[in-house]
């Protein structure tokens, strides 16, 4: 027996059967299903939860913001909003509500495993900010680091003899992350100091010289880094829980 209809196109019925085909076809189904049973995830979760409270209040004042922000606060352009996306003020609404309740959810699953989890990725959170010049040969590189230390500009002699293209920004490379550098870059720039010289030092067979500028250590002060660090906690709790779904696909 065909599935019933799922979306009618110029008044021809498409079948769920046919949407699934479609999908399948166009290497998309996977996808599709992994985007419901995500849904699915998150809402048996904030259902079973009697610690997930979302303020009505907060909820419509979203709402009017939104609308002063769109220019919508005229009833009849606010319908015509709603009805141009599909959806109505209550659908509407609930999309706005569950977002605070992802919110919430979110910072429940991640509060006590977040310290953790910065210290385990704090090496590739950490920032150096590190200008160079790079050679093909020890000599050379040696004799620029004599000239340095003898006053020389580190910049003209960057943009003179670089092999690298930050050499036309006077080698600056700009914020590196820790975690990124070679090792033995890395041990070097963690003891020194910003405005010295580290170097020679023999990478993939050419010969750098670096100096630090600026350590740019992260911190969960940070609130930007405390989102995205929440973020990818949350997608691992995610798929540790779809992993352990029983899912079947049935057709007719």
């Amino acid at each position: 027996m065909e599935s019933s209809s799922f979306l009618t196109v110029n008044d021809q019925p498409i079948s769920i059967n046919q949407a699934v085909k479609y999908l399948q076809a166009n290497g998309k189904l996977a996808q599709f299903i992994g985007d419901i049973l995500r849904q699915y995830v998150i809402e048996q979760e904030i259902q079973t939860r009697d610690d997930i409270q979302i303020s009505p209040a907060a909820t419509e004042q979203t709402i009017i913001d939104f609308r002063l922000k769109n220019q919508l606060t005229d009833p009849q352009n606010f319908q015509e909003w709603l009805k141009k996306n599909a959806t109505d003020y209550a659908t509407f609404y609930e999309s706005i509500a569950f977002g605070f309740k992802l919110e919430k959810l979110k910072v429940l699953i991640t509060e006590t495993k977040l310290p953790e989890y910065f210290i385990e990725r704090k090496i590739f959170l950490d920032r150096v900010i590190v200008s160079r010049i790079v050679v093909d040969n020890q000599e050379l590189a040696e004799e620029l680091q004599t000239q340095i230390d003898e006053g020389g500009s580190f910049e003209q002699l960057a943009k003179e003899y670089s092999l690298a293209e930050d050499r036309i920004v006077n080698g600056m490379m700009g914020p590196v992350s820790r975690g990124t550098m070679p090792d033995k870059l890395r041990a070097a720039v963690d003891v020194a100091s910003p405005g010295q010289l580290v170097g020679p030092i023999e990478i993939e067979g050419r010969y750098g010289l670096f100096r630090v500028e600026q350590f740019l250590p992260a911190s969960l002060e940070d609130v930007q880094l405390k989102q995205v660090l929440q973020n990818e906690l949350f997608e691992k709790w995610l798929v540790e829980k779809i992993q352990k779904l029983t899912v079947k696909l049935q057709m007719s």
